[in-house]
């Protein structure tokens, strides 16, 4: 339930970022959109977020045509690497085998620049 509700929250937050970051916005714009998805490997727990410059949408369950997939091993892995995020922890989950990458690793970067502007 933490995973559900934690993914929910994210979804919040960007959607307040884009009301407010002009940053986010700009950066949004420049990448032309992400889509993106977090979930389990199982897909007990999938939460998918469609970004582009109009605005953000997400919902439950990872559609086929996402730009990114990021797939934890299971929940407790997901709860531990998301509470903390950072491309250390993201590694060290790669190497442990608690995530894996669905894409390109330069959408994932870019993923990063735009979650780092939330702040």
């Amino acid at each position: 339930m933490k995973l559900r509700l934690m993914l929910w929250v994210l979804g919040f937050m960007l959607k307040r970022a884009f009301k407010r970051k002009p940053r986010f916005r700009e950066l949004l714009e420049r990448y032309r959109g992400l889509d993106w998805g977090i979930a389990t490997e199982d897909l007990t727990i999938a939460r998918h977020y469609c970004m582009s410059p109009r605005g953000i949408e997400t919902a439950t369950g990872l559609p086929v045509d996402l730009d990114l997939e990021l797939r934890f091993a299971n929940q407790q892995a997901a709860l531990k690497i998301l509470k903390k995020p950072s491309q250390k922890a993201f590694l060290r989950g790669m190497m442990n085998d608690e995530v894996r990458l669905v894409g390109d690793s330069s959408d994932l970067e870019k993923l990063q620049k735009l979650l780092g502007e939330m702040r």
